[in-house]
C-alpha cells in the first residue's frame, strides 16, 4: 500500500513538470547565403552555410555586380513545410529603416531569394555599418513564429559611381499631364455617299432586271396586278425603298436605337403587304395567267 501511494505521488508530481499545450514554433534548417559575381561561372563566389539558430560570424559583402542568393528549409516543428509568410529582413542598425524581401517558398518548405544592389532602397547603399539579415517565418495555426539573425550584410560600393538619389523615391507634386484624345471618325464627305448610295440602289435593281429579262419575266401582267391589288403592291415595293432610306439615315445620322423601331415598323408593312401581293400572284397564276 505505501509502495502504491508513493508512485501515484511521483507520476503527479512528474505531469505538473511536464508543459501543458506545448506549441509548436516555426524554423529553419539547410540555410546557406552565396554571392555570385556577374560573369563568373557556375559555382564561383561566396557560399558559407548558416548554422541553425546562429548567425554567421563574419558579414556576407554585396558588390555592385553580385547577386546575393538565400536558400534554406522553412520548419514546422521540425517538419518541412510551407509556411503563409516567410521573409528576408534588411535593418539598417544606424537609422532603424527595414524592409523585407519575399521567399519563393515550395510546398516542400524549400525557400530562395535573390537581391542585387538595384533591389535594395537607396538608403541602404549608404550605410557605413552595414545591414542585419534575419529570417522571418510565420503562418496560420498555433505555432510560434520565427525571427532569428542569419548575418551581416556589407554593402560594397564602387567610388567612382555617385549614389542614386532619394528624392525620386519621396512624395512630390508631379507635372500636369494633358490628355490627347484621337478625334471622333467623321462620315466620309457627301459626294462619295451619295455615289456609293447609287451603287448599293442601282447595282441590285438592276442585276434584278437582267436576271428577269434574261429568264423571259411577263411584264405584260404588271397593268392586271396593278388593277386586282394596286394597294399591296405598291406598298410592299414602297416598304422595300423606305428600308433603304432607314439603312441610309443609318449610315449618315442615325444611332441604332432610332434606326431598330424604324427598321421594325418597316419590316412589318413589307411583310403585311408582301404575302397580300404573293396572294394575288398566286390567284393569277392558278387561274392560269402566267
Amino acid at each position: 500500500m505505501h509502495f502504491w501511494h508513493n508512485a501515484l505521488q511521483f507520476c503527479l508530481i512528474a505531469s505538473a513538470a511536464l508543459p501543458i499545450g506545448a506549441a509548436s514554433t516555426w524554423g529553419v534548417a539547410d540555410a546557406t547565403v552565396s554571392v555570385q559575381s556577374k560573369g563568373a561561372g557556375v559555382g564561383v563566389g561566396l557560399k558559407e552555410r548558416i548554422p541553425d539558430g546562429q548567425p554567421l560570424s563574419k558579414p556576407i559583402s554585396l558588390g555592385s555586380s553580385d547577386t546575393l542568393k538565400v536558400d534554406l528549409v522553412a520548419q514546422e516543428a521540425r517538419t518541412p513545410k510551407r509556411p503563409h509568410q516567410a521573409f528576408l529582413l534588411l535593418t539598417d542598425p544606424a537609422t532603424g529603416l527595414d524592409i523585407s524581401y519575399p521567399f519563393s517558398v515550395r510546398e516542400n518548405g524549400k525557400s530562395r531569394i535573390e537581391l542585387t544592389q538595384k533591389d535594395l532602397p537607396a538608403q541602404f547603399l549608404s550605410t557605413p555599418e552595414g545591414l542585419d539579415a534575419n529570417f522571418v517565418i510565420g503562418s496560420f495555426g498555433s505555432s510560434q513564429a520565427y525571427n532569428g539573425a542569419a548575418f551581416k550584410l556589407s554593402i560594397a560600393r564602387e567610388a567612382d559611381v555617385p549614389l542614386p538619389s532619394t528624392e525620386a523615391s519621396r512624395q512630390r507634386k508631379l507635372p500636369e499631364i494633358h490628355h490627347i484624345f484621337k478625334p471622333n471618325p467623321e462620315s466620309p464627305p457627301v459626294f462619295v455617299t451619295l455615289n456609293f448610295v447609287a451603287m448599293v440602289l442601282l447595282i441590285p435593281f438592276a442585276a434584278l432586271i437582267t436576271l428577269w429579262t434574261s429568264i423571259g419575266a411577263n411584264t405584260k401582267q404588271l397593268p392586271m396586278a396593278l388593277k386586282s391589288a394596286p394597294l399591296p403592291h405598291v406598298v410592299f415595293v414602297g416598304s422595300l425603298v423606305g428600308l433603304e432610306g432607314v439603312f441610309f439615315l443609318y449610315y449618315t445620322s442615325w444611332n441604332l436605337f432610332q434606326t431598330l423601331p424604324a427598321a421594325l415598323a418597316v419590316g412589318v408593312v413589307a411583310f403585311i403587304s408582301g404575302s397580300r401581293a404573293l396572294g394575288e400572284v398566286q390567284g393569277r397564276r392558278l387561274a392560269g395567267l402566267r
